[in-house]
């Protein structure tokens, strides 16, 4: 029989660490492998259903993917031409706006120096330092975008070929799964990859209706108090509104701008603050755990740790996909027997509060412990 070695707590708790460690390196190092392919298994799964139809109808299975594929990428295009055709009107007046942002800067200045009693020489320069500073830390700026802008074009490039791959194997790739375990675990891994696909789509199609949702009353919001370009301002609002947390505050800033540079009064710039507040409102306590959060059971305070962690990971795309993995891996730890009480922990379920009482018993005998103790000493 074999000898086990039983480590010590401390040496346990050194090597999950260490271990622990090395796996976020190898992703930090690896995203431009990881990131994609995460991004690419995400929409096959979406896609997967379409496929299989038409596969069943007599189509063969590489005709079937390049159909579906095809499809997606002509409406992805005509929503990104449509997006540029407003982006091109915008621009257009951009330089109006830019005039009317300058007087309104030095409207600014002026008040300020009134209501401060501080010289405009003195807030002038320190803007024009201010300028400086963030000229000279913008060229370095540039260069950085140029190559993430570089960097996205490949991975945009590489996603429908991975995409097309992964549908290609599926079967493949799932009997691989399946081959990882024994004959008495299929069941349960068929359980674990059907529950993950549900959740994938589910989730997505949640997602995808809160952003219609969304544009929908931003645009109309927008439109009501006379805010050009609400359609396009509408459209880019639910898209940052995809990213949780900070999305909200991203989409809010360009109507807000917007709004304080061709309306003569604040109140406009006022009022669109507070409907993207109410829109904002109404999506974090209706919207999300109605229509998305359901789909995920993940409760609030794991979201906000895996958001803030993908993104520290991954930037932006690490924040867009942190949900949907913690779904996956709560979806793991459900059905592995050691790892339920990890489920449980990211899971929604909140338990009954336990009381947690003394027994009367315990505080006598203490308490005649004590006593004797003090008689001792006398």
């Amino acid at each position: 029989m074999g000898t086990f070695i039983k480590f010590p707590f401390y040496a346990k708790i050194s090597l999950i660490l260490v271990g622990l460690s090395a796996f976020v390196s190898i992703l930090f190092v690896a995203q431009r492998i990881i990131v994609p392919l995460i991004f690419a298994t995400i929409i096959a799964i979406v896609l997967s259903p379409l496929v299989d139809l038409l596969v069943r109808r007599r189509m063969s299975r590489i005709l079937a993917i390049t159909f579906t594929l095809t499809g997606i990428i002509c409406v992805a295009f005509s929503i990104i031409t449509f997006l540029a055709s407003q982006a091109g009107r915008f621009s257009e007046s951009f330089p109006a706006l830019v005039d009317k942002f300058h007087l309104l800067a030095n409207q600014t200045v002026y008040w300020i120096s009134d209501t401060f009693n501080i010289s405009t020489e003195r807030i002038n320069l320190w803007l024009l330092d201010t300028k400086e500073e963030v000229m000279s830390s913008g060229k370095s700026a540039i260069g950085r975008t140029l190559v993430y802008t570089g960097n996205a074009l490949i991975i945009l490039v590489l996603i429908p070929v991975y995409i097309f791959m992964i549908l290609y194997y599926q079967p493949l790739l799932l009997e691989f799964v399946r081959r990882l375990f024994r004959n008495n675990d299929h069941a349960e891994v068929n359980d674990i990859l059907t529950t993950t696909k549900k959740i994938i789509r589910s989730y997505l199609a949640g997602l995808l209706l809160e952003a219609m949702i969304i544009a929908l009353m931003q645009s109309t919001t927008l439109f009501l108090l006379g805010i050009e370009y609400a359609l396009l301002l509408g459209v880019i609002g639910a898209m940052c509104n995809i990213i949780p947390y900070v999305g909200g505050v991203l989409g809010a800033s360009l109507p807000f701008i917007l709004a304080l540079t061709t309306k003569s009064s604040f109140s406009y710039a006022l009022l669109v603050l507070v409907a993207y507040a109410l829109i904002q409102f109404i999506d974090n306590h209706y919207i999300v755990p109605k229509v998305v959060a359901s789909k995920v059971k993940i409760n609030a305070l794991v979201s906000v740790i895996v958001v803030i962690a993908g993104s520290a990971l991954w930037g932006i795309p690490g924040m867009l996909i942190a949900i949907p993995l913690t779904a996956i891996i709560k979806v793991i730890c459900d059905h592995i027997e050691g790892l339920k009480p990890w489920g449980f922990l990211l899971g929604d379920i909140m338990p009954a509060l336990a009381v947690i009482r003394s027994d009367p018993k315990k505080r006598i005998e203490t308490k005649t412990f004590s006593a004797s103790v003090k008689d001792s000493c006398s």
